[in-house]
């Protein structure tokens, strides 16, 4: 049998003794939701397969990783890597100029205001991209970015897929603008 058969079969098996996992790009990847599975990490465990987003993919499946073991914080502070990475890749394809320590914020800046999102889409995207600044980085920076309170509480599992789903949501959206703008700049 050949392996993709083999790794379609072992999924179909996970899918129908509900075990929550998958098997992708050479990892098991825990599976919550089996809709934003299909419709959002699969998507970007293929982006992230592609050259330039090499790192952002180290991050991501970093944090699959520890949160399959349950490894909270470091999901989270994976996760936010992961996106940061995805948006320095996107700015280092377009030649679009930041700082190597520049943030989630910064780096959401540079995207915008060189044209990765078109213009028209106005304030209500402006809201998005607020929460894209914040978002992410709030969780990361009060569950598991900044060293721990003596009396710090442990981060519940909801929290962490949260952030893992939201930074899977968000590279999605980069993603899908990445390629509308290269394309842009082939046919220009």
């Amino acid at each position: 049998m050949r392996t993709g058969r083999c790794i379609e079969e072992l999924n179909g098996r996970f899918c129908e003794h509900a075990l929550g996992y998958q098997y992708e790009n050479g990892e098991l990847i825990r599976v919550d939701n089996q809709y934003l599975h299909a419709e959002v990490v699969k998507p970007v465990l293929r982006l992230l397969t592609e050259r330039q987003f090499e790192k952002a993919n180290e991050d991501f499946m970093a944090a699959h990783e520890n949160y399959r073991h349950g490894n909270y914080k470091d999901c989270i502070v994976a996760a936010l890597r992961a996106f940061e990475s995805t948006l320095k890749a996107i700015c280092s394809a377009q030649k679009w100029t930041f700082r190597p320590g520049d943030r989630a914020s910064d780096l959401i800046k540079t995207v915008r205001a060189n044209g990765l999102f078109p213009d028209y889409l106005g304030n209500g995207f402006d809201s998005y991209v607020a929460m894209m600044k914040t978002g992410l980085p709030d969780v990361r920076n009060n569950a598991g970015g900044h060293g721990d309170a003596p009396a710090a509480l442990p981060v519940p599992p909801y929290i962490a897929g949260f952030a893992l789903h939201m930074t899977a949501t968000n590279i999605l959206l980069l993603g899908e603008a990445f390629k509308t703008v290269k394309r842009r700049g082939r046919a220009a």
